[in-house]
């Protein structure tokens, strides 16, 4: 293979793939681009291969070409085979599990991670299982499988402590963030989001701004759900600048939902209406479903403060379709929430009745009430605490009946198993 007359050589290889790694990193995206899809196209050996599919993979994932991710990821798994090397194939799962949990293929992803902590590599693998058990983390919480993800993200957070890596911990103190503003114990929700805006002040030197970035859409998503919407909206400006200035698709798709909630909040439609058709059009475009349902969502909730109730309707309609194909419980059980509050106004029984028993199903499905005083998680601003087994109970019941074991797990064990 030639490359302007030379045959590409590892050391050549090496080279361009820096060159393309500090175009990136200066912002100049196209041409690092292209340089390493020519390096792609000339280098015969494997190690250069891999590489540069890692650098393009990055760089498609930061871009919100998740389609594109996923072929290269790939084109990356075939190319470790070739090489034979466990570290190398377990490096390729993780683009392959992160490629599908960008695109809410969220069992894909699951299972991808299991195949890369089933590997059995050598050092350079084990340091990358935190980074396999955040992935694994955030497609159970996009299942809204809330002790399962717990579980991963301790992991994750135990493997960063060990490994002395700052970077990975602050991935998963966003990941935390999201994780207790979903299940409304917005102490945690905030707290999470600083302690990686902290990381990111303290160690993040040479870090990507993607980091600065993350933290800050994860403190303004806290600070609104807390209605300290001056906050909110200072740190989701924060990070749309960053997200502006790196061509960051996703996190604008992300900033602009949030803006408009925001507006919303401000009972100020005419603001947000704009913000979410922004939105869903990039949130469409790069395949985050998740992104879209919580869109309209808000969307609905802003035609309903209007008495909008068939607008409203219809648009929950579409998100209950596009949660039941990504198995997003908990947008289910906001869908059937919305939906009781609709037909009650309509006076239409059937559809109401039918809506309460299935917004009752997805409560006990997803385990969300306090095993100890039998009251509802997540259904308004609570302090809670997860013991070791993962499952979480309100602080105030924990500490006023104190732990004597799980009563979770004792009421599993209970149950009549398969003799």
């Amino acid at each position: 293979m030639k490359l302007f007359g030379f045959e590409m050589g590892q050391d050549q290889t090496k080279q361009q793939i820096e060159k393309g790694l500090y175009l990136y990193q200066s912002n100049q995206t196209d041409k690092a681009l292209h340089i390493w899809m020519k390096v792609l196209e000339k280098t015969t050996h494997p190690t250069g291969r891999f590489r540069v599919l890692g650098c393009l993979i990055t760089a498609h994932s930061e871009m919100g070409r998740y389609k594109d991710m996923l072929k290269l990821a790939v084109i990356q798994i075939d190319t470790a085979r070739e090489m034979e090397d466990p570290d190398y194939l377990t490096e390729s799962y993780l683009n392959l599990a992160r490629s599908n949990e960008k695109l809410c293929e969220f069992q894909k992803t699951i299972s991808y991670c299991k195949t890369c902590l089933n590997m059995q590599g050598t050092t350079v693998s084990l340091q990358l299982n935190g980074q396999v058990c955040l992935s694994m983390g955030n497609a159970y919480l996009g299942l809204s499988n809330f002790q399962k993800a717990l579980e991963c993200f301790e992991k994750a957070l135990r493997y960063s402590h060990n490994n002395d890596d700052k970077m990975l911990e602050c991935r998963v103190c966003c990941s935390l963030g999201g994780f207790y503003s979903q299940l409304k114990d917005y102490e945690k929700a905030l707290f999470f989001p600083c302690k990686a805006a902290e990381l990111v002040n303290d160690y993040g030197k040479g870090w990507s701004l993607k980091y600065r970035a993350m933290s800050q859409y994860h403190m303004a998503i806290a600070y609104r759900k807390l209605g300290q919407l001056t906050d909110a909206m200072e740190c989701c400006e924060e990070s749309m600048k960053i997200a502006l200035q790196h061509g960051d698709r996703p996190l604008q798709a992300l900033c602009l939902l949030c803006f408009a909630d925001i507006h919303r909040n401000h009972n100020d439609p005419e603001k947000a209406f704009p913000r979410y058709d922004s939105s869903i059009i990039i949130m469409t475009e790069i395949g985050n479903r998740l992104g879209q349902i919580q869109v309209m969502l808000g969307m609905a909730k802003c035609w309903l403060s209007q008495k909008e109730l068939d607008k409203a309707l219809s648009i929950v309609q579409k998100a209950q379709e596009l949660a039941e194909g990504v198995g997003n419980k908990l947008s289910m059980l906001k869908i059937h929430c919305l939906s009781e509050g609709i037909y009650r106004t309509k006076e239409l029984q059937q559809e109401l009745r039918t809506h309460v028993v299935r917004f009752h199903e997805c409560v006990e499905e997803m385990e969300l009430y306090c095993g100890m005083c039998g009251e509802s998680i997540g259904e308004k601003n609570n302090q809670l605490q997860a013991l070791p087994c993962s499952h979480f109970f309100h602080l105030k019941c924990l500490q006023t009946n104190g732990t004597r074991g799980c009563p979770n797990c004792r009421r599993s064990s209970l149950k009549p198993g398969f003799v």
